[in-house]
């Protein structure tokens, strides 16, 4: 039942993201407009810029993510177990058949796009076929058709893409910071009110990007758990997920196509750093430790 309730709540929480960026970005806009001297205007086209881009990423963060990666669109004829592998599972969790990409690099990694089960996608390393053997396979094909099924795909792509656009946000209005090009108020009551609206600006630059990755990493790792419980469901097998991510941990090759922006879709951090033992350096973890997700696996 909590299974059930969490892909509910995927797609409740995903619109309302969208909602929050809308509103997010919009005031931090109208906050710059106003500390660089601009009228309402600026904040307006945010506005219908940030409705754009909300709307852009649900449709097409999945290709966004793709091209980032460097994945390429494989036929069954490429590889015919892996077809297959995917084609059972599918079949025994009743989601559509996804498109199946393939990244060439050795280090062993996977992970999952799109908006929704029927439009969604699979993407596996070279290196995560030549390294896992067919039950490990199986465990981790198992766990990205679980994040379809629970919508994670959807509710992650859109984060990320969202995410970005922020951080673009800020750093442009440090860039008109330090080079200038501030429209001054006449009188000093308006210069008072702008220079008020400059240091609220400052701080947004500054925290907002922190913000809103911080709430996007607890929404992975979250989810990675989740995902990890409704894999083995499927399967009936945990020990094969859990032997997976050990091999695919404890591989020494680092992904040369991943960048911040989506290191936390993978199975398991693609930088293969170590998770750091503070609380603090904890919330900037893309992942929980695979220790924990491990262990998990293991007792069930």
């Amino acid at each position: 039942m909590k299974v059930y309730s969490s892909i509910s709540g995927n797609k409740t929480k995903t619109w309302l993201i969208m909602l929050f960026f809308v509103i997010f970005v919009t005031t931090i806009v109208y906050v710059f407009s106003k500390a660089m001297g601009y009228g309402l205007s600026l904040a307006g086209f945010a506005l219908v810029f940030a409705g754009i881009t909300s709307i852009g990423s649900y449709y097409y963060s999945d290709k966004l993510v793709l091209a980032t990666s460097g994945a390429k669109e494989i036929k069954k004829s490429d590889n015919p177990e892996l077809f297959r592998t995917v084609e059972n599972l599918c079949i025994g969790d009743g989601l559509p058949m996804p498109k199946i990409y393939i990244i060439n690099d050795p280090s062993p990694n996977a992970f999952a796009t799109g908006r929704d089960p029927k439009h969604s996608v699979v993407c596996v390393t070279s290196g995560i076929l030549n390294k896992l053997d067919h039950v490990e396979l199986e465990g981790v094909i198992a766990h990205e058709l679980s994040h379809v099924k629970n919508y994670d795909i959807r509710l992650m792509g859109v984060v990320a893409i969202l995410v970005g656009f922020i951080a673009i946000l800020a750093n442009l209005f440090m860039r008109q910071l330090w080079f200038g090009g501030f429209n001054e108020d006449r009188d000093s009551r308006g210069n008072n009110i702008q220079a008020l609206f400059l240091v609220i600006g400052i701080v947004l630059a500054i925290l907002s990007p922190i913000a809103a990755t911080l709430i996007q990493l607890a929404v992975s790792r979250k989810r990675e758990f989740l995902a990890d419980a409704s894999g083995a469901l499927l399967t009936r097998y945990p020990e094969g997920l859990a032997s997976a991510l050990e091999k695919i941990s404890k591989d020494p090759n680092v992904l040369k196509t991943a960048n911040n922006a989506t290191a936390h879709l993978f199975i398991v951090n693609p930088f293969k750093g170590k998770s750091a033992k503070s609380w603090f350096a904890s919330l900037f973890d893309t992942h929980p430790p695979v220790e924990e997700r491990i262990k998990a696996l293991r007792e069930m």
